[in-house]
């Protein structure tokens, strides 16, 4: 005679029946997921207003990146508060001096354009805009995309558009972000010039599939030691093989797009401005040693294209007399180079 399961026991099978599916799944994915990469580009986000912020002077910042470190692949933001103080007033001249300096080094730029672009407080709103309707800030937004696109899509160095930073991820300042606008954006983006879109998202707290599916190359962040409001500085306990799960099922969902590294870590995160703290303390989420792993992690986690972000705070350690990471990247990037011409 058969016992009769009771439905206490069948719920356990069942769910343990489940457990065990998705380890096998995860398993299969880690084994048909993109293998450990080796690093063919190296670039980095350079922001004015994060230069400043640091007391740095941006030209030498920038000056520095391309003549000292060799970086020749970098992402560049049109913030919004600075093109714009005034309302119908576009001042270009500060973007002019970067692409002017870009071309003369033969730099590859990825230009960033939109409401919320690269670096804290991520929308970058002038003072006039929080006083206008929706419809009004609907049209200025993209009023200033298009005056951008017509401006430098012919300019030499420009390689790819960046619209929106993260628009899927909530964070930074940016009450009433709009994120439905950004397929009017890119529509009027693509009707304008021919250069293809990145569009990015978060590594670690994003899906990745809306945002791939919107641009012809999808860019990554990859951060792992953070600082929250709520438990302090963490390390997410991520291994470099959620990555390439991930990358395999957003080509398994979107397609073969290219992917890329667009923000990896490259300064601290602490819990105040991290230039007031001694460089002991910056050092304990981002020290040398940290750096090169963090760079060994990324090529792990299957990314051949990484743009290391914290450009700013590694000249800003060499002007204070601690050359180490600076260094390191000037290495890296020699490296880099010496495989390229090599192969």
């Amino acid at each position: 005679m058969r016992r009769k399961l009771s439905q206490k026991t069948k719920k356990i099978l069942k769910h343990g029946t489940l457990w065990v599916l998705f380890v096998v799944l995860l398993v299969l994915l880690m084994m048909w997921s993109t293998p450990m990469a080796q690093t063919k580009v190296i670039g980095t986000t350079f922001s004015v207003e994060q230069s400043y912020y640091l007391g740095l002077n941006p030209h030498e910042v920038l000056e520095s990146i391309f003549h000292d470190l060799g970086i020749r692949d970098i992402r560049l933001s049109v913030y919004w508060n600075r093109t714009e103080r005034e309302r119908g007033v576009l001042n270009f001249e500060e973007v002019d001096w970067q692409l002017a300096l870009a071309e003369r080094y033969g730099a590859r730029v990825i230009l960033a354009v939109g409401r919320k672009v690269p670096r804290w407080p991520e929308c970058h709103d002038p003072g006039w805009y929080r006083a206008l309707s929706e419809e009004e800030r609907r049209e200025e937004q993209l009023a200033l995309v298009r005056a951008v696109i017509e401006r430098y899509k012919s300019h030499p160095s420009i390689v790819m558009w960046e619209v929106e930073n993260e628009p899927y991820l909530p964070y930074g300042d940016c009450p009433d972000y709009a994120v439905e606008l950004l397929d009017e954006e890119i529509a009027l983006v693509r009707a304008l010039d021919s250069h293809p879109i990145l569009v990015t998202d978060s590594g670690e707290l994003s899906f990745w599939v809306m945002a791939a599916r919107r641009g012809d190359i999808f860019g990554t962040t990859m951060y792992r030691t953070v600082y929250n409001r709520f438990f302090g500085q963490i390390t997410y306990p991520i291994p470099p093989e959620f990555f390439r799960i991930k990358q395999t099922f957003t080509r398994w969902a979107v397609g073969k797009k290219p992917l890329i590294v667009i923000e990896l870590q490259g300064e601290p995160w602490a819990a105040r401005p991290y230039h007031t703290l001694p460089v002991e303390e910056q050092y304990e989420t981002m020290s040398p040693q940290m750096f090169r792993e963090t760079m060994e992690y990324s090529a792990r986690a299957g990314f051949d294209t990484i743009y290391i972000w914290g450009v700013e705070w590694w000249f800003w350690l060499k002007v204070n007399g601690h050359n180490e990471i600076w260094d390191i990247v000037r290495e890296k990037i020699q490296q880099v180079s010496a495989e390229s011409i090599i192969q």
